[in-house]
């Protein structure tokens, strides 16, 4: 049986380049990086050129770039940091209500201990319009976090834009850019961006491992204490396999970015031209073209996605209701339900990330057997017959 992998959003497949690069720093190179002795200053050289690599890429300073955990930790600290350090100045965050939930529950845990949180709508493309983030500004506004891409519809969001909006109001901006890091061209000062959340893992690095961009003069304590490492900004000895994975993983983006953005547009608006003509009763979630390049969202009327996810599976394709992260919860996606969808139509969605091992063969045979699944569960549901 063939497997075909369409949930490049949750993970990729480590790069056989990439885990090349890390073997040794496993148990050959294996310093301590704070170390003084050779091995571990061997560690620590690897450190800084990943780190001046990471800030080039995405058109920062060597200083700006702190190594973390991940997306999740990124964004925690991000979000926990900027209030700490500025709630003599204030006590409001405004977010959007399609963040990944590395956003809203740092955000739902401040707004426990007395900071209050505006979570702006979106249109029914996710679209979050600048003018509604200006309206939501206040004296007591110390941050405005948004995310570059939406991790379960692609859309791309306005953030240069809004970006613009929060330096005019001395306001610090950050963005959740863990989905267009190695996909799309980020940069910093073009974002204008104060905060940049990326994590390797979905970009064909290993997991466990990503940075948080800090611009220089933002006012922000640590998330984590203890050693002083990341120059006393992030405490814990470096995962210096990971660091030296990322750096190999942005070697390779950085090479293939553009080439493989065109090639993975064109599977997807071959994969959305299919599924829209060939299964009735179908809509395409996120927008139509402001979308990651290998994105597609679709909700199937009159069906629940975790039966799709589990038929198709047993045809070998591996696809998502949404969020990774979530993917346990029996609610509908909180990302669905703020674009308008109804529960029951939300209840129904599918989404399919595209990689590098996806070609037009495979978007074929999975058109093919999705038509299959759908066509058998609508078989059974009194609701299509009846519509």
């Amino acid at each position: 049986m063939k497997y075909i992998y369409m949930d490049h959003a949750a993970t990729t497949p480590t790069d056989q380049d990439v885990l090349k690069a890390m073997l040794p720093f496993f148990s050959e190179k294996y310093g301590n990086p704070s170390s003084l002795y050779s091995i571990g200053q061997e560690s620590r050289t690897a450190i800084e050129e990943a780190r001046g690599k990471v800030a080039k890429f995405i058109g920062a300073k060597h200083d700006e770039i702190v190594f973390t955990s991940g997306g999740t930790e990124s964004n925690n600290f991000a979000l926990m940091g900027v209030a700490w350090a500025n709630q003599k100045k204030g006590d409001h965050i405004i977010t959007s209500s399609i963040e990944h939930h590395a956003i809203i529950n740092p955000c739902k845990f401040l707004e426990k201990r007395g900071f209050k949180v505006t979570y702006l709508p979106v249109d029914k493309y996710g679209i979050i319009d600048p003018d509604d983030v200006k309206k939501a500004v206040t004296d007591k506004t110390i941050l405005i976090s948004i995310m570059h891409a939406n991790n379960e519809i692609g859309t791309i969001e306005p953030i240069a834009e809004i970006g613009k909006i929060a330096k005019e109001k001395e306001i610090i901006f950050h963005t959740d850019a863990v989905q267009t890091v190695g996909h799309i061209p980020v940069n910093v000062d073009k974002l204008n961006v104060d905060l940049l959340s990326l994590s390797a893992h979905k970009f064909y690095g290993p997991k466990g491992v990503g940075a948080l961009y800090i611009r220089k003069g933002t006012k922000i304590v640590p998330y984590l204490y203890g050693g002083d490492q990341e120059k006393r900004r992030r405490a814990s000895t470096e995962n210096v396999p990971g660091i030296v994975g990322l750096k190999r993983a942005i070697e390779l983006a950085e090479q293939n970015m553009e080439e493989e953005s065109k090639r993975l547009t064109n599977l997807r608006n071959k994969l959305i031209e299919k599924v829209l003509t060939g299964i009735d009763e179908t809509i395409l979630n996120g927008h139509p073209t402001q979308r990651l390049p290998n994105n597609t969202n679709f909700s199937f009327k009159y069906i629940e996605g975790e039966s799709l996810i589990l038929s198709l599976d047993m045809e070998g394709i591996a696809c998502s209701t949404g969020s990774a992260c979530t993917s346990s919860m029996l609610e509908p996606s909180h990302v669905l339900l703020a674009i308008g969808l109804p529960h029951e139509i939300a209840h129904g969605s599918l989404r399919f990330t595209l990689g590098r091992s996806n070609n037009e063969e495979q978007i074929d045979y999975v058109v093919e057997k999705l038509k299959k699944v759908v066509n058998k569960f609508r078989s059974m549901s009194p609701l299509y017959k009846k519509k």
